[in-house]
């Protein structure tokens, strides 16, 4: 009976380490973090034939605060002196100044098509963020920068060019802003907001951004109704998007792939356009399928580990992994594509 029990214990403690985040390959959470995230595009359409749109925003990210919240009260993982001002500058750009900026973009009359686009490019602004902290960018990563917005383009020329899009100056300023609201929060999270734990660092996030979006939501009058489709998706991107999918944010920026993280924009345009196509129906083009494998080629390029990289992983003549690292050149070691913490693994990783 002892040792039936023992058996079981062990049995119980390697599926909990095989559970673990840590031991997920990058790739697998790459590939999940970029299917649950573009989900929200689908729902977010959905919910708003039913709520106003800051109403909807605030509502999201209240009801997600307070679960995460309860979860790092609960654990005792609440932040606390500099990891909960890195928390909340972290929501108040990633969270807030995208969202509340693509929000008051739409409102004023861009075109969805021209918003994805400008988003799009966050991988290569993330990048030219990174210069001044010695994120070196190789060759090939610019050229799989260039395929992937190429791929944007693609992908959204058609919504562009049949849509309406004259909106007032405003409104491309307020793209602009999320812009840099969603590049800088990234690589800020990155450098400084990724050693706190995931509980405490999301509920902090989401209660800054549910405070900082709040009055614009009082400004609309709270519009919203009753309806199933309403609570449907309302409760989808709570629970999928805002739970799950920025966990899975969280947990590839704690692991080093930063990089990996941004490129991944690059390939939600085409993905969400697949999705509208499954969730609403809309008419999934020859000309976005072009550009779903046009970006996936470009995020192929942008995330691959460099060839230095990989024969330092593979020592010759009997050197130690070790050695072979203090060997291995700067542009390597400090590559934007693969941090040292996510090398190991990199090979595993979407597109490696």
């Amino acid at each position: 009976m002892a040792t039936l029990k023992t058996q079981t214990r062990a049995r119980r403690l390697a599926l909990g380490r095989a559970l673990r985040p840590g031991s997920v390959p990058v790739g697998v959470l790459s590939a999940a973090f970029l299917v649950l995230w573009c989900t929200g595009y689908p729902a977010a359409r959905i919910a708003l034939d039913h709520a106003a749109p800051f109403t909807i925003i605030t509502l999201r990210f209240g009801i997600a605060g307070l679960i995460y919240a309860a979860l790092a009260q609960a654990a005792g993982v609440w932040p606390r002196g500099r990891e909960l001002l890195h928390s909340a500058v972290v929501g108040a750009l990633s969270l807030a100044l995208q969202f509340g900026a693509l929000y008051l973009a739409a409102g004023l009359g861009v075109n969805v098509g021209i918003c994805a686009l400008v988003i799009g490019t966050m991988p290569i602004v993330t990048a030219l963020m990174g210069l001044p902290f010695g994120e070196a960018v190789r060759p090939v990563q610019w050229a799989g920068f260039g395929l992937g917005f190429a791929g944007v383009v693609i992908t959204v020329a058609e919504s562009i060019s049949s849509g309406r899009h004259a909106a007032p100056p405003l409104a491309y300023l307020a793209l602009a802003l999320g812009l840099l609201g969603v590049s800088a929060g990234t690589l800020y999270q990155k450098r400084l907001g990724s050693a706190v734990d995931l509980r405490g660092g999301l509920a902090v996030q989401h209660l800054v951004a549910t405070a900082l979006l709040a009055p614009f939501a009082l400004a609309e009058g709270l519009r919203l109704d009753a309806s199933a489709a309403l609570a449907a998706s309302l409760g989808w991107l709570v629970l999928v998007n805002s739970l799950v999918a920025f966990a899975l944010l969280f947990v590839l920026l704690k692991r080093g792939a930063v990089s990996r993280v941004s490129t991944l924009f690059f390939l939600m345009p085409p993905v969400t356009a697949v999705l509208d196509f499954l969730v609403l129906g809309d008419a999934l083009t020859a000309l976005k399928v072009a550009g779903l494998a046009i970006a996936a080629a470009g995020v192929w390029l942008a995330t691959r580990a460099p060839r230095t990289q990989t024969a330092a992983r593979l020592p010759r003549g009997g050197a130690s992994p070790a050695r072979a690292h203090e060997h291995r050149p700067v542009h390597a070691r400090r590559s934007l594509s693969v941090p040292p913490a996510a090398a190991p693994r990199s090979r595993r990783a979407l597109g490696g």
